[in-house]
């Protein structure tokens, strides 16, 4: 019987509008300087893993292929970019799909998020930002059309732009490439690195996890990070949560982030 395969997750690196404190979303912003550093520093430890423990094949069979997918997002792209050319284990597929994309925020993309939460109160700001159900207001058709006009978003399907999205929505189209395109590569034994955001990784992990709202809604995942998912005989994730390569950086920055008000 062949062993299952593993799923590695990673937060791309810190984008010049994380920085800023903007809700990006759909925003097309770049890494900053930090972001590139931090996505290097992902990639020696992916090294260091996949030349040791992440070797989900028994005995002395080569070792299992690695396929990276991506959003379309150019942060994401970047740091997918920096992670494949500094990887020594060839790479068996590198491809994007916009479904792993960050959250739309609707109205609220580009916007302040101090100045958000000044004017509509903190409460009304969390449930935006971590809530499972809320969505935001959604774009203006003067905003809503200067992104379907964009580059990014002419070469895409028109489902992958909407007005604004609550993270069920999103939950809905991350578990799908989950179903369609990660699982599949697992039952042959594959390592599959899913780079992607901070709400399309919670979404990832809600469904992989079985997560309740609470927790969707306590769940942060630092920039940078790396996250290990192993599986049991039943394709149960195991352990549950699944294990970060650097577990006590990635913990200081999970704590640092929920300080800030979350991912």
């Amino acid at each position: 019987m062949r062993e299952a395969g593993v799923l590695i997750v990673l937060r791309h690196g810190e984008s010049t509008a994380n920085a800023a404190g903007l809700f990006t979303g759909v925003l097309d912003a770049p890494l900053s300087k930090r972001g590139i550093l931090e996505a290097h520093a992902a990639t020696d430890l992916l090294n260091l893993a996949l030349s040791a423990e992440l070797r989900p094949e028994p005995g002395n069979d080569p070792p299992a292929p690695v396929t990276l997918l991506t959003s379309t997002l150019a942060r994401a792209r970047q740091t997918a970019a920096i992670v494949a050319d500094g990887l020594a284990r060839p790479l068996a597929g590198f491809d994007s799909d916009w479904r792993l994309n960050e959250r739309n925020y609707g109205a609220l993309t580009g916007r302040s998020k101090d100045d958000v939460r000044a004017e509509f109160g903190e409460e009304q700001f969390v449930a935006w930002r971590r809530s499972v159900d809320a969505a935001p207001p959604p774009m203006s058709d003067a905003l809503y059309d200067g992104f379907a006009g964009s580059a990014l978003f002419r070469g895409l399907p028109p489902a992958a732009l909407t007005r604004t999205e609550a993270l069920i929505d999103v939950i809905g189209r991350v578990g799908a490439v989950l179903t369609e395109r990660v699982a599949p590569l697992l039952d042959l034994g594959q390592t599959v690195l899913v780079i992607a955001h901070g709400n399309s990784l919670r979404a990832l992990c809600a469904v992989l996890d079985d997560l309740d709202d609470r927790q969707i809604r306590d769940l942060n995942l630092p920039t940078g990070h790396p996250l290990v998912y192993r599986f049991d005989a039943a394709g149960r994730p195991d352990p549950v949560g699944g294990r970060y390569l650097d577990a006590h950086a990635a913990l200081a920055a999970a704590v640092r982030l929920a300080s800030e008000g979350g991912t």
